[in-house]
C-alpha cells in the first residue's frame, strides 16, 4: 500500500478547514493554498501544508462523495414529497440512501492507503459490509414484494368497484348488456 495522503496526516482542525473550503467551492486551488498558509502559519513554516496536487486529489474524492450524497438526499426528498406512502416509497428512498452510504464506505476502504492497517482488519471490515449488504438486499426484495402486493390489491379493489358499478347500472341511458360486456372485457373484469 502507498503512503497516507498529506491531508489525512494533518491535524483535524486543518483537515476540517480544507474540507469546508473545498465543499464551499468558492476558492481556486491556488487561493486555498495561499489561505492555508495565512490561516495556519506554523504548519506552513514547518512545511506541513499539502501541495496543490494533494489538495486537488483530495477535492476530487470529496466532491465524488458529496455528489453521491446530494443525489441520494434529493431523490429521497422528491420521493417523500411526491409519493403517498401506499407503496412504502419512503422505505425505498431510505434503502437507496443506505446503499449509497455502503458504496461510499467500500470506496473509502479501497482508497485507504494506511500502511498501518492490518489486512485482517480490512477483511473484517469487508465482511461486515458484505453482511450489511446482504441484509439490505433482503430488505429491498421484501420491499419490492410488498409494493407488488399493494399494487395488485389496489388493482383488484378497483376492478371490484368497477364491476359493482356496471352491475348496478342496469339498462339506464341506453347502455345495453352487449355494451357492458364490451366494457368488462376491455377492463379485464370477468
Amino acid at each position: 500500500m502507498g503512503r497516507k495522503s498529506t491531508i489525512s496526516r494533518l491535524p483535524q482542525d486543518v483537515k476540517s478547514y480544507i474540507e469546508g473550503k473545498l465543499a464551499e467551492g468558492r476558492m481556486t486551488l491556488d487561493e486555498l493554498i495561499g489561505d492555508l498558509g495565512k490561516r495556519f502559519p506554523s504548519q506552513a513554516q514547518a512545511g506541513d501544508l499539502p501541495s496543490r496536487a494533494a489538495v486537488h486529489r483530495y477535492g476530487q474524492k470529496l466532491e465524488r462523495r458529496l455528489s453521491a450524497i446530494r443525489a441520494s438526499t434529493e431523490a429521497a426528498k422528491i420521493i417523500q414529497a411526491q409519493a403517498g406512502d401506499n407503496n412504502d416509497a419512503r422505505s425505498e428512498a431510505l434503502t437507496a440512501l443506505i446503499q449509497t452510504e455502503l458504496f461510499e464506505a467500500i470506496l473509502d476502504l479501497q482508497e485507504n492507503d494506511d500502511p498501518d492497517m492490518d489486512p485482517g482488519e480490512r477483511v473484517g471490515m469487508l465482511s461486515t459490509a458484505a453482511k450489511n449488504i446482504a441484509t439490505l438486499t433482503r430488505s429491498s426484495v421484501n420491499l419490492k414484494q410488498f409494493q407488488a402486493k399493494v399494487e395488485e390489491d389496489t388493482r383488484r379493489k378497483l376492478l371490484e368497484e368497477q364491476r359493482a358499478k356496471l352491475d348496478a347500472m342496469g339498462n339506464k341511458g341506453g347502455v345495453t348488456e352487449d355494451t357492458k360486456k364490451a366494457i368488462r372485457e376491455a377492463l379485464g373484469i370477468v
